[in-house]
C-alpha cells in the first residue's frame, strides 16, 4: 500500500491547521511536513486522517489521582466524538495533580501544570484541545495554561464520586472526612469507628462530593461557558458523565473549525458570571483565587471590593454541604447547573458567548423549563441571604481577607477575643493539642507563615483544628485567622488569604499572643486593636525575610510568585497589560 507524498496545502487547507502548524522549518518547510508526517505514519496514520482537524486531548489520568480514575474511558469517550465530527484525536500526558498526594501543597504545583499544558499545546500541532481535569488544582491550571496559548479549548470535567454510607449514614469526601476526625479527635468515637468510615468515605474515583474546590471549578467552568452545557455535575462513573465526554469531543471539531479561541469565550462578562455562581453556589474559598489567576492571564484584575458589593445582593442558592445538607449527585439529578443558572437569570449576562457558539441565555433556555426538586432554592426562598464569601478589610488585611460566611457559625461572626499566636505550621503541629496551651474557647487562633511565599504554596492549613483540650471539653468552632487557603469542603468561622502575608512584612507577622483581634463580617472588618505606632515599632524590630531557595522550581516560584488577591500564579505567566477589572459592579 503507497500514500501519496506530502503536498503544499490546497485552498481548502489553511496553512496554520492540522499537522501544518507549528513546524519547525529547517530553511525548508515542505520537507518539515514531510518529515513530520513520516514519523507520525509509523503509529500507522493515512494521509486522508491526517488532513482533518486535529484535536489535542490532555490525559491527566495518574495512579497517584483518584480523582481522574475515570480518565480512561474519558478519553475513549471524546476520541469517539472527535471522530464522529470529522476530526482526529490525539492524546497527549500533562503532568497530574491530586490535592491528597501533592507535596508540601498541590497549590505549589498548579503553575507548573499550567506551564506544562501551555508549553505542550504550544509545541504540538492542534486545531484544538479537550483539558480533561477534577480534583482541584487541575482545572484552574488547565484554564490559566490554555488561555496563556490563546487556541480553541474546551473543558471535561472529570466528575464527583459516588457517596457512602457509615451505619445507614449517608457520607461523602471531603466535610465528612473532616466531621468524624473532629469527633475522633474530641474522643466521641473510637478508632475502630473512624477506621470504619474512613472505608465509606470516598465510595468511587471522582472528586469531592460536597461543594469543595474540584466541584467549584466544575461549576464555574460551566458558568464561564468553556463546557458543554451540562459539564459540571454528572458524577465520574455514571453513564451521563461518558455522553458528556463525547459530545466534548464533537464540540472540540467544531470551535477548531470555527476558530473560536479560548479568549472570545473568557470574557470579561464570563468571568462576572462565574464570580456570581461562586457567590449563589457557596462555592470555594479558593474559587477567587483560581478565578484571580485564569482572569490574569487574559489581563483582567479581580476587584475584591466590587466582589464583595457584588456578593451583598447574590444569595446563596445551592443547598450543599459544607454550606446546606446535599451532594453533587443530587445537583445533578435536579438538573445541575441549568437549575442554577435558570434561577440566577436576572443577574447574569445572558449574552455571554459559550464555547458551544450559543449564548449563556440562549443554552439556558435550551435547557427546557424547571421541575420539582429541593436542592436548588429559588431567590426568594435562599438557604443564606447573602453570597457564601465575603472580603474582610483593616489593618490585619490591607489587601484584603477572605471568610466563608455561609460556613461559618453566625455567633462568632461579630466577635472581638485574644489572639493565641502560631508562628509557622510546624509550631502549629508542636503545640495545638498541649495540655497547657493557654487557650480559652472565646480567643482567636493566629497562624503566620502560611502564605503564598511563606510555607511556600498558601497550603490548605487555615483550617486550623481546634485544640484537643477545647474539643474535648466540646468546643466544635472558634475564629481563625492565617494568609492561608482551606479546602472547599472545610467550615467554620474562618478567616484566610490575609494580604499582604506575614512572611513578606503584611501585619499578620507582627501579631503577638494576648493581643486583641476584632472580626465584624457585618461591617467587613478584620482589624488587630493595636496602634499604628506599636505596629511599625514591632516592624522595625522584627523586619521580615522572605524565603529564599538556591536553585531549581522552588526558587522561581518563591522569586516570582504573586499574592492571593493576583491568585498566587507567577508575575511572568500574567497578561503583559491590564485589560479591565472585574466584576464591574
Amino acid at each position: 500500500m503507497t500514500d501519496k507524498p506530502a503536498s503544499p496545502p490546497s485552498e481548502d487547507t489553511p496553512a496554520d491547521t492540522g499537522l501544518r502548524k507549528g513546524l519547525t522549518h529547517y530553511g525548508d518547510s515542505g520537507f518539515s511536513l514531510f518529515l513530520r508526517k513520516a514519523f507520525i505514519k509509523g503509529a500507522g496514520y493515512t494521509d486522508a486522517a491526517l488532513e482533518r482537524p486535529v484535536i489535542g486531548i490532555v490525559d491527566t489520568g495518574s495512579a497517584y489521582n483518584p480523582c481522574h480514575g475515570n480518565a480512561p474511558q474519558l478519553i475513549e469517550a471524546v476520541k469517539r466524538g472527535v471522530m464522529l465530527a470529522g476530526g482526529l484525536p490525539m492524546e497527549f500526558p500533562t503532568i497530574s495533580i491530586h490535592e491528597s498526594f501533592s507535596q508540601p501543597t498541590s497549590m505549589y504545583l498548579r503553575n507548573l501544570m499550567s506551564i506544562d499544558t501551555e508549553e505542550m499545546i504550544r509545541a504540538q500541532p492542534m486545531d484544538a484541545v479537550v483539558l480533561i481535569g477534577g480534583c482541584d488544582k487541575t482545572v484552574p491550571a488547565q484554564l490559566m495554561g490554555a488561555a496563556s496559548a490563546g487556541i480553541p479549548a474546551i473543558q471535561l470535567i472529570t466528575g464527583s464520586m459516588l457517596t457512602g454510607s457509615h451505619r445507614s449514614e449517608r457520607v461523602g469526601a471531603c466535610t465528612d472526612c473532616r466531621r468524624y476526625w473532629g469527633r475522633f479527635r474530641a474522643e466521641e468515637i473510637s478508632e475502630a469507628e473512624v477506621s470504619a468510615v474512613n472505608n465509606q468515605l470516598v465510595a468511587s474515583v471522582g472528586t469531592c462530593s460536597v461543594m469543595g474546590t474540584a466541584s467549584t471549578m466544575a461549576c464555574l467552568a460551566e458558568a464561564l461557558g468553556i463546557t458543554v452545557p451540562g459539564g459540571a455535575a454528572p458524577p465520574a462513573v455514571t453513564a451521563d458523565r461518558m455522553r458528556i465526554a463525547e459530545l466534548t469531543g464533537g464540540e472540540a471539531v467544531r470551535i477548531a473549525r470555527s476558530r473560536l479561541t479560548i479568549d472570545q469565550v473568557l470574557t470579561a462578562e464570563a468571568f462576572e458570571n462565574a464570580l456570581r455562581v461562586l457567590l449563589a453556589i457557596g462555592g470555594s474559598t479558593n474559587g477567587i483565587v483560581h478565578l484571580s489567576a485564569i482572569a490574569g492571564r487574559l489581563g483582567f484584575e479581580v476587584d475584591l471590593q466590587a466582589l464583595d458589593r457584588m456578593g451583598r445582593e447574590t444569595p446563596v442558592l445551592l443547598d450543599l454541604k459544607p454550606s446546606g445538607q446535599h451532594y453533587m449527585e443530587d445537583f445533578h439529578k435536579a438538573g445541575g447547573m441549568a437549575t442554577l443558572l435558570r434561577e440566577l437569570k436576572p443577574l447574569l449576562h445572558l449574552d455571554a458567548l459559550t464555547v458551544t457558539g450559543r449564548t449563556l441565555g440562549e443554552e439556558i433556555e435550551a435547557a427546557g423549563p424547571g421541575f420539582a426538586q429541593d436542592v436548588v432554592r429559588p431567590l426568594t426562598r435562599p438557604i443564606y441571604p447573602q453570597g457564601g464569601i465575603a472580603v474582610l478589610r483593616g489593618n490585619l488585611a490591607p489587601g484584603g481577607a477572605i471568610i466563608k460566611q455561609s460556613a461559618a457559625d453566625a455567633k462568632l461572626m461579630e466577635h472581638t477575643g485574644r489572639a493565641v499566636v502560631f508562628e509557622n505550621a510546624e509550631d502549629l503541629a508542636r503545640r495545638i493539642d498541649a495540655d497547657d496551651l493557654d487557650v480559652s474557647a472565646d480567643d482567636i487562633l493566629v497562624l503566620k507563615s502560611i502564605g503564598p511565599k511563606g510555607a511556600p504554596g498558601m497550603p490548605e492549613a487555615g483550617y486550623i483544628p481546634i485544640p484537643k483540650k477545647l474539643a474535648r471539653a466540646g468546643v466544635k468552632d472558634m475564629v481563625r485567622i492565617s494568609d492561608g487557603r482551606m479546602s472547599g469542603t472545610a467550615f467554620g468561622t474562618i478567616v484566610l488569604h490575609v494580604t499582604p502575608e506575614s512572611s513578606v512584612g503584611g501585619p499578620l507577622a507582627y501579631v503577638r499572643n494576648g493581643d486583641s483581634i476584632r472580626l465584624s463580617v457585618a461591617q467587613r472588618e478584620i482589624s488587630l486593636l493595636v496602634s499604628d505606632e506599636e505596629l511599625a515599632r514591632r516592624a522595625q524590630e522584627a523586619p521580615p525575610h522572605a524565603p529564599t531557595a538556591e536553585r531549581g522550581y522552588l526558587k522561581l516560584f518563591l522569586q516570582t510568585v504573586t499574592q492571593a488577591d493576583q491568585g498566587v500564579d507567577f508575575d511572568f505567566l500574567r497578561a503583559a497589560k491590564v485589560r479591565g477589572t472585574i466584576p464591574k459592579t
